[in-house]
């Protein structure tokens, strides 16, 4: 039986990848910050199976400020795949908390790269890498040769980490891959991203219970995935014989504006009645432009998207209208 070790088990990539990994028979550890409440609530539904509670899901509590707990970790457990997704991740806040970001979203990843290096476990590690590394882009579509260009503290944080990963892959021999993801979504998908906090209020709206959404910056242009498929593609990295970097995207690109349109005529509404411009929302620095290539992986990998936009924006609207019952 494999062992994989994610951090970032509780968030939207980790809790599918978990899923993911236990369906394929893994037994699966996961890193989680110790907190007064409970954050494990998109992997609850684990816990109701007896043949992976307890038996192939395990819970550790660390933290990637903390190295020496880190390494202490992965020399217990011994894992053969190392998913690390942990990160503050969320752009917006990078700006107001610049310093953490760096150290957790950074550091973070030497931290586990170096633990790897000291302890000589042989896992092989995957680095969760961002589209926001593009930035200001220099091409369209980016791919793998696609030169970074940095717009946030987030973004800056993730090159460091990008970069850290090939340089311990080229010095020391490590089995170590970078996922170049662009924007991957679903009903998991944090209340504070943008497109869920789309989605739940078009069903807040559609229930009477909210009457307004205050957005920024609805120009911006993304490519957005199904969260489920991408994390596919991170297993598949780590099953080559040989160590690459990938991106993973649908190759179609979408305003903030056109997400918007989507979801609210999912549910019958007329958006310009509700949306309103809030500069509080924008960025310092903009991505204005995000659309990637992943021929890459169709030829190395075997993965391509199944989900399209339109397919993606309905699955969220009818999760949240659900949600509220």
């Amino acid at each position: 039986m494999k062992k994989a070790l994610i951090t970032g088990i509780t968030g939207q990539d980790g809790s599918y990848l978990a899923d993911l990994l236990l369906a394929k028979g893994y037994e699966v550890h996961g890193v989680i910050r110790r907190a007064s409440t409970f954050n494990t609530s998109r992997i609850d539904h684990l816990y109701a199976d007896p043949h992976v509670n307890g038996v192939r899901l395990f819970l550790h509590y660390g933290d990637l400020a903390d190295a020496l707990n880190m390494t202490r970790l992965i020399d217990r457990i011994g894992p053969d795949e190392i998913y690390h997704l942990a990160a503050q991740s969320h752009v917006r806040v990078s700006f107001d908390i610049p310093e953490y970001t760096g150290d957790v979203t950074a550091l973070g990843a030497i931290r586990i790269l170096e633990a790897l290096r000291e302890t000589k476990v042989p896992a092989r590690f995957y680095q969760a890498s961002s589209s926001e590394m593009f930035g200001k882009v220099q091409e369209v579509p980016q791919t793998e040769r696609t030169p970074f260009w940095p717009r946030s503290p987030y973004a800056v944080a993730k090159v460091y980490a990008y970069w850290a990963t090939v340089n311990y892959r080229e010095s020391y021999g490590l089995f170590a891959c970078n996922g170049i993801l662009f924007n991957h979504e679903s009903p998991r998908r944090g209340e504070t991203f943008v497109t869920r906090k789309i989605t739940r209020a078009v069903a807040a709206i559609k229930k009477g219970r909210q009457k307004e959404l205050f957005l920024g910056n609805m120009t911006a242009r993304r490519d957005w995935g199904y969260a489920p498929e991408y994390v596919e593609g991170m297993w598949r990295m780590l099953q080559q014989e040989a160590p690459l970097d990938y991106v993973l995207a649908t190759n179609e690109t979408h305003t903030v504006q056109e997400f918007v349109e989507e979801a609210f005529g999912h549910a019958g509404l007329d958006w310009k009645e509700h949306v309103r411009y809030d500069a509080r929302y924008e960025r310092p620095a903009e991505v204005e432009l995000l659309i990637g290539d992943p021929s890459l992986a169709k030829e190395k990998l075997g993965w391509e998207p199944q989900t399209r936009f339109s397919g993606l924006v309905k699955i969220m609207v009818d999760a949240d209208l659900a949600a509220l019952g």
